[in-house]
């Protein structure tokens, strides 16, 4: 397979810029996107029956790996993955830190098109000092093998482009560019970010913008495009 899209989208739990819950704009969101990939973060379930995750991969026809972080009386809430791409093995990692929100990974093998690529989605806390051993964590979850193929994407939370947690990262990725996603309307920081290895797999990397992407959620998508 080549020209394979991958793209990382914070949804907001669905809720718009009007303060409105509407997945059906999230849903026309993924569909303009187009990716063969998608990391969601910020997705919800209840347990009235309304999994946005679930519902958004029978929608597409893509398969749904969710990595749950926090779980609460009425349902759950965490990162999520829709995959074209069939998943040869799947590892939930647990990064959280201390007593803050729960955080976590899905780190997945996936078989694309019969090459391999490492995919690994998450969603990074407030704190520095959280975010800098989350990404020590993240960082074991690769091989570094001049063979292996592999993606690092989602919310990372970063706004300090010189600080260490990107420079740790900069250290084994090659750097990438810091595009602005956040807030959806008129975007000023780079909160999403995404990684590839190596370096020269990946092929472009911009922000999808459309009237629908400005109000469905309060990020915009971080969209990719990789040759194996």
């Amino acid at each position: 397979m080549t020209g394979l899209r991958l793209a990382s989208y914070n949804v907001h739990s669905a809720i718009g810029r009007d303060r409105r819950c509407d997945p059906e704009r999230i849903l026309g969101v993924l569909r303009e996107v187009g990716a063969d990939v998608y990391a969601l973060q910020e997705v919800e379930a209840n347990d009235g029956g309304g999994d946005m995750l679930a519902w958004l991969a029978r929608e597409l026809g893509y398969t749904a790996i969710a990595g749950t972080t926090l779980r609460r009386h009425d349902g759950h809430f965490g990162n999520g993955m829709l995959t074209r791409c069939p998943a040869r093995a799947i590892n939930l990692v647990d990064l959280s830190w201390r007593r803050r929100e729960p955080r976590g990974a899905i780190a997945a093998d996936l078989d694309c098109g019969g090459k391999s690529l490492r995919v690994v989605a998450t969603h990074l806390g407030l704190r520095p000092a959280e975010r800098r051993e989350q990404v020590e964590r993240l960082l074991r979850l690769f091989s570094w093998n001049d063979d292996e193929r592999a993606v690092l994407m989602g919310d990372l939370n970063e706004w300090f482009l010189w600080g260490r947690p990107l420079r740790w990262l900069h250290r084994h990725f090659d750097e990438t560019p810091a595009l602005r996603t956040f807030p959806a309307r008129s975007p000023f920081l780079s909160l999403d970010r995404l990684w590839a290895h190596p370096g020269h797999i990946l092929k472009k990397l911009e922000v999808h913008r459309s009237a629908l992407a400005s109000v469905a959620s309060d990020h915009l998508p971080l969209v990719a495009t990789l040759e194996l």
